[in-house]
């Protein structure tokens, strides 16, 4: 309880400093999205952004040097997602890995009965429950926070993982507040996944990018891609899936969006 509320205290001293220009001119211009947040979104997004810069570890590889420019663009992203929420900051990450781009991960893979296969594969980005760390290329991270509004965004995608894990599961379920929250989500998630894996397999077009089809965890990082990048769409073809969105993360993404207007159904 001690170290509690010594980290809380220190934590709110870090929100409550200034934060350096630099980084606001970094967030200005790699992240257009912050530029349209309110006045006391960007503040809470800084605040939110020096903690994390604090307590995370970066490390460049691959030839990558380390910059305030790369640390800056990622947290700002990552704090994206912790607006207006009680949080702690992503618990379960120690370190964010950086590569100046893809790079090949070698890994043993299950691919059916008792047979597994040991291989390479290529990557932008990747964490895990007990992995302790975030690995992400530094030109992917660029592309997504420079075009807010096309439903792709490695940052947002890996660290809605680590919202995942928060349940200490990756089960495409975030810690959420009460039992019926709980029963809710379920209900909804369980009819949009199903409802995406039966669109994929049909060949139709989907606003959903269809990787979310993989696995509940894997559905729950795209949806929040849409949810912060496809906002208008989003609420307007699957209205269920998006108020849930909106009750965890507390936020209406389509109030500062860049996302084209989308012509009402009606």
């Amino acid at each position: 309880m001690v170290f509690d509320l010594f980290k809380s205290r220190r934590r709110a001293r870090l929100r409550a400093k200034p934060a350096p220009p630099a980084w606001r001119a970094i967030l200005e211009r790699n992240l257009p999205i912050f530029t349209r947040l309110s006045a006391p979104d960007q503040a809470e997004l800084l605040g939110h952004t020096q903690v994390f810069l604090a307590e995370k570890h970066f490390e460049a590889v691959g030839g990558l040097e380390l910059t305030d420019e790369i640390r800056v663009t990622i947290a700002g992203q990552a704090c994206l997602l912790l607006l207006h929420r009680d949080t702690d900051y992503y618990p379960d990450l120690v370190s964010i890995v950086v590569y100046p781009s893809g790079y090949t991960a070698n890994e043993e893979r299950h691919i059916g009965g008792g047979i597994w296969e040991e291989g390479g594969e290529d990557r932008l980005g990747h964490t895990g429950r007990r992995l302790g760390a975030l690995v992400l290329a530094w030109d992917a991270v660029r592309r997504g926070a420079a075009a807010p509004d096309d439903g792709e965004n490695l940052v947002l995608h890996e660290f809605a993982h680590q919202l995942d894990f928060e349940n200490q599961s990756s089960d495409g379920t975030p810690a959420l507040e009460t039992h019926g929250d709980y029963l809710a989500w379920a209900r909804v998630m369980s009819a949009e996944f199903n409802a995406l894996r039966s669109a994929a397999s049909a060949g139709e077009p989907t606003l959903i990018d269809n990787y979310g089809t993989t696995n509940p965890a894997e559905f729950f990082a795209v949806i929040t891609e849409a949810f912060f990048e496809r906002p208008r769409a989003l609420k307007q073809k699957h209205p269920a899936l998006y108020a849930q969105l909106q009750r965890f993360y507390r936020q209406d993404p389509t109030l500062y969006s860049a996302e084209p207007l989308v012509p009402s159904l009606h």
